[in-house]
């Protein structure tokens, strides 16, 4: 059987990490990288025998690429401190490492806790996503804060479910919308977009619209509700943002 690491990078996490740690314990290596937490988070990996690394959070992709080069085997399972990988998932990744199937990684789906339910539309699940992968031929990609796997070969699937569990409430929701969209209106600003009118007042609308009807988020209750409302609010934030960047930045220019 090929040998498994499995990378996580954190911040913060304790309420998370021993959770997310305990579901991994069949791997033959944790790898954690942490931005320097204030919290337990570094503690608690130690009593699960992870080997943790402290490091200045420098972005998303840029960390789990950094996590994922100090791993020791080729077949690294990554996850993030507030997911939990369930007993149906660990029995198909055993069997995909007893295999030999050619494919550079594999996505499963993952199933988030919101507002005491799980969702099951709203355009969060099944949210397949790559997390396991031959380091070989793959790295972490995207566009910060949204990384994801590129794979340089065959992408399988997998049935069980990765467990989510993002945010603690409502607050912590927020807290995490408003951090997300100053990243991504940043980078948005330096690949010199500009934020339009049409951004600001239809993009939210058409956002609530694709996740409370398109994606039958109406099917998930009042969390369905809530998800479209802040998926609008996530998107007018982000270019609202972008606006005063653009704005600052002719008035700058001005002077």
């Amino acid at each position: 059987m090929k040998k498994l690491s499995v990378a996580i990078i954190t911040f913060n996490e304790e309420k998370n990490i021993a959770r997310a740690l305990k579901s991994v314990d069949f791997a033959d290596q944790i790898i954690v990288v942490d931005s320097l937490s204030s919290d337990r988070t570094v503690e608690i990996c130690k009593q699960f025998s992870a080997k943790t690394t402290l490091r200045e959070f420098p972005g998303h992709i840029d960390q789990k690429n950094f996590a994922l080069s100090l791993t020791t085997h080729d077949w690294v399972l990554c996850i993030d401190a507030d997911e939990v990988v369930t007993d149906k998932l660990k029995s198909e990744i055993l069997t995909v490492l007893n295999s030999d199937d050619s494919h550079a990684g594999y996505k499963f789906p993952r199933c988030t806790f919101y507002l005491g339910r799980w969702i099951r539309h709203s355009g969060w699940y099944p949210d397949y996503n790559i997390r396991l992968l031959d380091k070989t031929r793959a790295k972490w990609g995207g566009v910060d804060p949204h990384d994801k796997i590129m794979l340089d070969g065959g992408c399988g699937v997998l049935k069980g479910d990765l467990l989510h569990y993002p945010y603690r409430d409502i607050s912590h929701h927020m807290s995490t919308i408003n951090s997300y969209t100053s990243i991504a209106a940043d980078r948005l600003f330096k690949a010199k977009k500009r934020a339009r009118i049409t951004d600001i007042t239809l993009r939210p609308l058409f956002s609530f619209i694709k996740k409370y009807f398109i994606k039958f988020g109406f099917l998930d209750g009042v969390a369905g509700f809530v998800i479209a409302v802040t998926t609008a609010f996530y998107t007018f934030n982000k270019y609202l943002k972008l606006s005063e960047m653009n704005k600052n930045a002719k008035n700058e220019n001005n002077k």
